[in-house]
């Protein structure tokens, strides 16, 4: 070992002259041999990792699946006559009820036809009043009464028709709903089928996602031991939606291209945060008995492929290959590669190497999990 003080006294009988230059030098010596220390004492410290097993538990996995967001009803408003624009009653994003009127297009020539046909039928009323009396005095033929009601009844549809075509020039909303944009303006020549506006109603929505056969049938074959059987939505900013939903319809039929089904389910939206369009991801639980769990931050990545550092009898650590099967927050629920009684590398995957030995202290999976963190070190 180092004898600090025999080296100063060595120095002081060799050097007696410049005692400034030596106090300086036994200064610099002094606090290097200091820092050497330190780092040795620090580098002895670090050399000391945390090790961890793999425990088993019963638990419930989530997954998440993209999902786009529907209307409960969304249709396109569109015109069933020709003519100008004349009145917009409505505003983009304005919420209407059923009923109410939204859009006039100038109906003056279908009011002409509806007041001619009108008068039309009263003609023929009058005309079937007259031949009636005449044929109850047995004037005129039975046959000439028929004559004389079927023109009446002509007449009456003559008018009806005339009315439903006057009655096309208002467009009601056919439901309580929101208005979307409105790509005509006012006095617009309107062409028939001419778009005018779509109308969604979001009082509740459906999320639209798809879902794996493996997965599919782990849902169809748990659906009575699931529990709670509400499934949540993750917003695009990262917030979950504060009402659950429920999935309520599943496709007849697979995606031969993509292997999936479709799912939908449907989530109340009474503060009509959802719209018409948006995206999201819907989150599934799925309740795993006797899980296999590993703390993610004892995993690194290679090529798409995880990886943990398995502790020997003699202290060295050597790469696995894990299989993954599910996913929560800061754990891993592993299907292949460890066993429980595994120790595995906790901190320090991006400091170590393959056969690389290691002093470690062990620490209990409980107390592990209770302490979490995501990123490994």
């Amino acid at each position: 070992m180092f004898d600090l003080t025999k080296f100063i006294s060595t120095i002081i009988i060799f050097y007696p002259m410049n005692r400034n230059v030596l106090y300086a030098g036994l200064l610099l010596t002094l606090t290097f041999l200091t820092s050497c220390s330190k780092k040795v004492e620090e580098k002895e410290e670090a050399g000391k990792y945390a090790v961890t097993e793999p425990v088993v538990l019963d638990t419930t996995l989530t997954k998440e699946y993209v999902a786009q967001i529907r209307s409960l009803r969304n249709i396109e408003l569109r015109s069933q006559e020709k003519g100008y624009l004349q009145n917009i009653y409505v505003d983009e994003g304005q919420n209407v009820q059923a009923g109410q009127l939204l859009f006039r297009i100038m109906p003056k020539a279908y009011e002409a036809e509806f007041l001619k046909a009108k008068a039309e039928t009263k003609a023929a009323e009058i005309e079937l009043q007259n031949t009636k009396t005449l044929s109850d005095k047995n004037i005129i033929s039975k046959n000439e009464l028929a004559v004389a009601q079927a023109r009446l009844d002509q007449a009456k549809a003559e008018m009806a028709l005339a009315k439903l075509h006057l009655s096309f020039t208002e467009i009601h909303a056919p439901f309580a709903g929101t208005i979307d944009r409105l790509p005509m303006k006012l006095g617009s020549l309107i062409d028939e089928g001419e778009l005018l506006t779509s109308l969604s109603d979001n009082s509740q929505m459906y999320a639209y996602f798809n879902v794996s056969e493996p997965e599919y049938l782990d849902y169809q074959t748990n659906i009575k031991g699931r529990g709670d059987q509400h499934v949540q939505l993750l917003l695009a900013n990262g917030d979950f939606l504060k009402d659950k939903g429920t999935v309520e319809v599943v496709e007849g039929e697979f995606d031969n291209e993509t292997g999936n089904i479709a799912f939908r389910a449907r989530f109340p939206n009474p503060n009509k945060l959802l719209r018409h369009g948006e995206t999201g991801k819907v989150v599934m639980a799925f309740p795993m008995k006797n899980a296999l769990i590993i703390p993610q931050k004892a995993t690194y990545e290679i090529q798409d492929k995880k990886y943990v550092f398995v502790v020997d009898a003699a202290n060295k650590v050597h790469s696995r290959e894990i299989t993954i099967s599910g996913e929560l927050p800061d754990i891993y629920v592993v299907s292949s590669g460890l066993k429980t009684n595994d120790k595995i590398l906790l901190e320090g995957v991006q400091k170590v190497n393959d056969d690389d030995k290691i002093e470690y202290v062990f620490h209990k999976p409980q107390e592990v999990l209770a302490h979490l963190r995501l990123k490994a070190e």
